[in-house]
């Protein structure tokens, strides 16, 4: 949006101030940053280690600068295409199952983005973090942004925010990503190849990456803090669906009682946010794009699924990039298996 018509809604003379000081030191940043092709149409800037478009390195100067965190926060976090709309889901069916009837839920009528906001997106339509302050507590919120470029006071022990991630197999990774862009890349550009998407992301230029280096973020902050951060892996969740809703509970401060066991709640949570059930929604089944909202509901769906990646990969891409990943995972403790 244009920063005059956002500054013009603020009274509070030196909140403006704050915000005027914090896009112009995007302005003057940005030209220092080297820049890359994005993969669909907006370019990638190289900021403190990982490649983000401008609105997303814009979102996270703003909320280092100006973001009122609480310590009942909750920030639904993910590299993209890890299952981002699933995690949203689960963490709102979670944390509302008393509010809401299983046959009439919001997941019926809305997508998960609509539900648990885009932090980044958010700030990027609305031009400050201040209209955040509003929303209701607990504040469900939704990030792509890396752990290490949150300011302190969110990732401090002592704030209370809280943060379940997500990762998943790179080689799912990557297919996703690639049909995901093809989806949104304005019709008059071809198609970006299977080779050049590849080449992009092994080298670790694609959106809010290196993907390893984003994953591991939150792998070693989840060690050091796990009070503070969940990690979950995507494969773990489509095997034990119902175990993996029962820790996010545990984790969020609000497991399921005897009661709701006995009730089969979990159970009703794992169907209502499972693929088959939120792709078939007609919410969900939504195309429409355009200047405003260039991602369409539908365009969250594809197939879901664990190792799709061996109907697109050849052998020497799939070597290359476990080669990649073995590298990249030496010593961490940690593996996609």
């Amino acid at each position: 949006m244009e920063t005059s018509k956002f500054f013009s809604r603020i009274e509070n003379l030196e909140l403006v101030e704050g915000y005027k000081k914090t896009y112009k030191n995007f302005d003057e940043v940005l030209p220092t940053l080297l820049p890359r092709k994005g993969w669909w149409l907006d370019q990638l800037f190289q900021y403190q280690g990982f490649w983000l478009s401008t609105f997303a390195l814009r979102g996270s100067m703003l909320i280092n600068d100006h973001f009122n965190t609480q310590p009942t926060d909750i920030i639904v976090a993910t590299s993209p295409k890890c299952g981002t709309t699933w995690l949203r889901a689960l963490v709102f069916s979670i944390f509302n199952r008393s509010s809401f009837d299983f046959s009439d839920h919001p997941l019926s009528k809305s997508n998960p983005q609509e539900l648990v906001r885009f932090l980044e997106g958010c700030i990027h339509v609305e031009g400050s973090t201040s209209f955040i302050d509003g929303f209701p507590s607990p504040r469900l919120l939704s990030t792509h942004l890396p752990y290490s470029l949150f300011p302190q006071r969110m990732t401090d022990d002592t704030s209370g925010c809280r943060f379940v991630y997500i990762c998943r197999d790179p080689k799912d990774v990557f297919i996703s990503k690639w049909h995901f862009a093809n989806k949104l890349r304005p019709k008059d550009l071809p198609p970006i190849t299977l080779d050049e998407a590849f080449d992009s992301f092994c080298k670790g230029v694609s959106h809010y990456g290196p993907f390893w280096d984003h994953v591991l973020g939150y792998w070693k902050a989840s060690l050091e803090s796990p009070k503070k951060v969940l990690f979950l892996k995507y494969e773990d969740v489509k095997k034990q669906p119902w175990d993996r809703v029962r820790k996010v509970a545990e984790f969020l401060g609000v497991p399921f009682s005897l009661e709701e066991e006995n009730n089969k709640i979990v159970e009703e949570i794992v169907k209502l946010c499972s693929f088959e059930n939120m792709s078939k929604q007609e919410v969900n089944k939504n195309e429409t794009r355009n200047s405003e909202r260039p991602i369409s509901n539908a365009d969250f769906f594809r197939k879901g699924e664990v190792g799709d990646w061996v109907n697109h990969l050849p052998p020497q891409m799939v070597e290359t990039l476990d080669q990649i990943t073995e590298k990249k995972l030496q010593g961490t403790g940690f593996n996609f298996h």
